[in-house]
């Protein structure tokens, strides 16, 4: 299975909308969150996993969502809207890095709670973009963070495994990280991902544009 490469008038649309991206609000506790019609797309990870690096990418913009020199540190949900205009047609959503050995236990099952009760609940929550070391493949935590989403997956929540960093890997071990990812996500979807290298960057940006326009995606299908 391989992803098609998207059309470049697509793709460049896909990116100035993404350039759009602007800080919206920042909350703690899920409660916090404003209740909002757009549709909310959420990006989750391990701490180091390069989260923050690819929202950056995506946006085209340097510092929209914050990279800590400490992962584990940002203990909040992140809102950015998207939109030309001041328009706001759909959400990001950055959720903390999870796993990071330094943080404290309280406040690591705190978190957990939270963005279990987020990935839950959250009613406008249109799709999941779990991001995974290319090196690493999913980890028990991500696995986890799994079995948190798949009753909203099969309710038709649409979820992707972006694969980073995957400059650091040769073609072979690409398409085998690739392989071992679609299984471990029985069959979901997956790409490979590199900021450095801009692998992926047009393919998630146009993936993420046909989330949140369904209507104009299905016309052009």
């Amino acid at each position: 299975m391989t992803t098609p490469t998207p059309s470049p008038t697509a793709a460049a649309q896909a990116r100035a909308w993404l350039h759009t991206a602007r800080f919206l609000t920042e909350a703690p506790q899920l409660q916090h969150l404003p209740p909002l019609a757009a549709p909310e797309i959420a990006f989750v990870g391990r701490s180091n996993a390069g989260k923050s690096t690819c929202i950056n990418t995506l946006a085209q913009q340097r510092q929209l969502a914050f990279a800590s020199k400490m992962p584990g540190r940002t203990q909040s949900i992140v809102l950015f809207a998207l939109g030309k205009q001041g328009a706001t047609d759909a959400v990001l959503a950055d959720l903390p890095g999870y796993g990071y050995a330094a943080v404290p236990q309280a406040a690591k099952r705190r978190w957990q709670q939270v963005m279990a009760n987020y990935l839950v609940s959250r009613p406008n929550l249109r799709a999941v973009v779990m991001l995974c070391d290319a090196r690493l493949g999913l980890t028990e935590l991500d696995e986890a963070l799994l079995d948190i989403i798949r009753p909203r997956v099969e309710q038709g929540l649409d979820f992707l495994v972006l694969l980073t960093k995957a400059d650091k890997l040769s073609r072979q071990e690409q398409a085998k990280a690739l392989s071992i990812a679609r299984l471990q996500t029985a069959g979901g979807d997956a790409m490979l991902f590199s900021a450095l290298k801009r692998q992926g960057v047009d393919e998630v940006a146009l993936r993420l544009w046909d989330w949140s326009h369904p209507a104009a995606a299905a016309s052009t299908t």
